[in-house]
């Protein structure tokens, strides 16, 4: 009979544990639990990330809106929304999450609303078509969106708190990786989705995504949190916009979200790999290929950055931009020169794959980069003014796609690899934390 392993057996396992006794950057109480709240921490965010594998802009809603004859008008909406509208809305939310001492149930109710948005999209589904299903779907997504805000102030916020400053990395790192194993098997099981082709098909999804965030948010509940600063908290909106004079004040903040900003270049070019693919291919099983290779991308390459963001944060910024920008320069290359390379079954699929290991890199080291710049209450105003700021860029920059009708997809690639570049070369110059 196996003995059972415990937390701190597990915790030993995980993280590096002679670095893990120094308990840098939290306090005393805090310390004596890291191994219960380490791995209470990591298994609710795998599960948040399965969910989040279920209920994908780019895919799931996609076909929802599609089984409902909803116009397409209404598809173009959804990335947006759901990555803006949960950034946009945080100077707000970042003001409420600080006046309290105890952060967790933030957390667990922003879980258990996101649960709820997607029983009410599946219960649309069940009993709506055509365009009053398409609003009820946006409006619940925005309500989706609003509450991802508030877990991603709390969340960074409660790991801030929890979290010794040499662990946390490598925590965001193993998540990651079990991200990339959900997308895995939620690719593989898009080819019985595809065959199916109906609404059940769909809505069952959704169902096993509002099922993983209840789950997660009870053992998130489970965290041994202690009471934090509350100083600076407050109500009202315009006290929440004085938050932006960070900008102005501080120059290393500043210097971090005009780098962050230029980041974005690895999402935002992402689905013109897609439809570049879909141009020369447009197999329904090339979509499943694109989100399995993105999914074994984020699960060999999670632990790897997150480890090496534990040691220079900054360091894994100027490698993975970089690597964003090559990519993107191949793919131009190849199109100028040998398009016919393009209409192979694994050309563009391969480069999306290094894509997404190098997105992997950029997410998890401005993630570790600004939990390790900031202190106390100083966290959640990082994180909030920040996501703001980074709300309004993506819309922005997104607006690039409009150029589509003078640049080829190619093209556009590269102009989102010298946006990678110019990261690049910021986030050399930003100081090490």
């Amino acid at each position: 009979m196996k003995a059972k392993v415990t937390k701190e057996q597990l915790y030993a396992r995980l993280a590096n544990e002679e670095d893990a006794r120094a308990c840098k950057g939290i306090d005393d109480d805090a310390c004596q639990y890291v191994a219960k709240n380490y791995v209470v921490m990591l298994l609710a965010q795998i599960l948040s990330k399965f969910a989040d594998a279920m209920l994908n802009p780019k895919v799931t809603l996609p076909w929802l809106l599609q089984a409902l004859n909803v116009p397409s008008t209404f598809v173009a909406w959804l990335v947006p929304i759901r990555e803006s509208g949960s950034l946009l809305p945080q100077l707000a939310i970042a003001n409420y999450v600080r006046a309290l001492p105890v952060r967790k149930w933030v957390w667990v109710y922003g879980a258990l609303v996101q649960a709820l948005c997607i029983l009410a999209m599946v219960i649309v589904a069940l009993n709506l078509d055509g365009r009053p299903a398409g609003f009820a779907i946006i409006a619940l997504l925005v309500l989706f969106s609003l509450a991802r805000g508030f877990n991603s102030v709390a969340a960074k916020d409660v790991l801030g708190k929890c979290i010794p400053k040499n662990q946390r990395g490598g925590l965001s790192g193993y998540a990651a990786s079990a991200a990339g194993l959900a997308t895995i098997l939620f690719g593989s099981a898009l080819w019985y989705l595809q065959q199916l082709g109906g609404l059940y098909a769909v809505t069952i999804a959704l169902a096993c995504g509002a099922l993983m965030w209840v789950i997660a948010a009870i053992v998130y509940a489970q965290i041994a949190e202690f009471k934090g600063e509350t100083s600076g908290g407050s109500n009202g909106l315009l006290h929440a916009l004085k938050k932006l004079s960070l900008l102005k004040t501080d120059k290393k903040f500043a210097h971090f979200v005009f780098t962050r900003a230029l980041l974005l270049c690895s999402a935002l070019s992402a689905p013109f790999y897609i439809i570049l693919a879909s141009e020369h291919n447009n197999a329904l099983s090339t979509l499943a290929l694109f989100i399995a290779l993105s999914g074994l991308a984020s699960l060999i390459s999670g632990p790897f950055w997150g480890k090496l963001s534990d040691r220079s944060a900054k360091h894994v910024l100027v490698l993975s931009a970089l690597f964003v920008s090559f990519n993107g320069l191949v793919i131009f290359i190849v199109a100028a020169i040998n398009p016919t390379l393009l209409s192979t079954a694994y050309f563009i699929p391969l480069m999306y794959f290094f894509l997404t290991i190098a997105h992997q890199g950029v997410r998890l080291g401005r993630k570790t980069y600004l939990v390790d710049m900031a202190q106390g209450n100083q966290r959640t105003d990082y994180v909030a003014v920040s996501n703001t700021v980074i709300g309004v860029c993506l819309l922005a920059f997104g607006s690039l796609g409009f150029m589509s009708q003078w640049l080829s997809h190619s093209e556009l690639i590269l102009l989102y690899s010298a946006m990678g570049a110019g990261g690049a070369l910021s986030a050399f110059a930003l100081p090490k934390v």
